[in-house]
């Protein structure tokens, strides 16, 4: 008999070493939400946000954000390597975005056209391009739970560029409509907000929705990327898998939350790289 690795006299063991098998390394896309400051009103710490995360989702002037604004941004993006997004939202600057506005399909597809192509023209003229788009706020919202308005944002961003990648609330409507449209998606998480039991967000103005303990948000992260589930408010455990994980940059101490989180992915063993970048 052969008492080599593969005959009888291999033990149990030799062959488990011999057909072990190598999973690949989780990776993650950590994206931010940028350039929503307003001629003289600051919002956030953009510097600080870019120096951690690896997707900048940049607000083109609707419900934050200017030109002058769109075009620093966009140069802090490209100087920190980070990869380029449109953040574009409802007209609604006193409320931030985050108020409900009903509008009609084709003119949301026309106000979402129009924030991509502008910061597309901000983009080229720092000899960049967009990666992503992202909706912003209640119209991210109502497109996650609204395949009419999802169907009309994707087909905003697939009349301006096929090759822009739609990001959307993990399981959403919005996801679907991408697909359906033939474009690339991130199902997106969040590990800084609170989640239903059916996996929608705590809306922002119940108790508990944001969180913002830096230890809390870095364990979320990680039962998000490694176990693929995060708690609910209830306290049951389901299921939720995502491409890309969302910090939003008007949250106080953003950027040291965006830090302490790449930090702690990236010692768990998980790659932080964009949602573009291959590999």
């Amino acid at each position: 008999m052969s008492g080599g690795p593969w005959g009888r006299s291999a033990t149990h063991r030799d062959r488990i070493t011999q057909t072990r098998i190598i999973r690949p390394v989780p990776r993650i896309d950590l994206n931010g939400d940028v350039g929503e400051s307003f001629g003289p009103y600051t919002m956030g710490d953009d510097e600080a946000m870019l120096r951690h995360i690896t997707s900048a989702n940049v607000a083109c002037g609707f419900h934050g954000g200017d030109p002058s604004v769109m075009r620093r941004t966009v140069g802090l993006a490209v100087a920190s390597g980070v990869a380029i997004g449109a953040h574009p939202g409802y007209a609604d600057l006193v409320g931030f975005g985050r108020r409900e506005i009903r509008m009609g399909h084709r003119e949301v597809e026309d106000v979402v056209a129009y924030q991509i192509g502008a910061l597309a023209g901000v983009a080229a003229a720092a000899a960049a391009r967009l990666q992503h788009v992202k909706p912003h706020g209640a119209l991210y919202n109502m497109a996650a739970r609204d395949r009419a308005l999802a169907d009309a944002v994707a087909r905003a961003v697939v009349a301006v560029d096929t090759t822009l990648i739609l990001f959307g609330l993990a399981g959403s409507c919005l996801i679907e409509a991408a697909h359906a449209v033939g474009l690339r998606t991130a199902a997106e998480v969040f590990a800084d907000r609170a989640y239903r039991p059916d996996g929608s967000l705590v809306p922002r103005d119940q108790p508990g929705a944001v969180i913002d303990d830096p230890t809390a948000v870095v364990e979320r992260a990680l039962q998000i990327v490694q176990d693929g589930t995060t708690t609910s408010v209830s306290g049951e455990v389901i299921e939720i898998r995502g491409d890309t994980i969302c910090l939003h940059g008007d949250t106080p101490g953003a950027g040291g939350l965006a830090a302490r989180l790449r930090s702690g992915l990236e010692g768990a063993g998980i790659r932080v790289l964009s949602i573009g970048m291959g590999g």
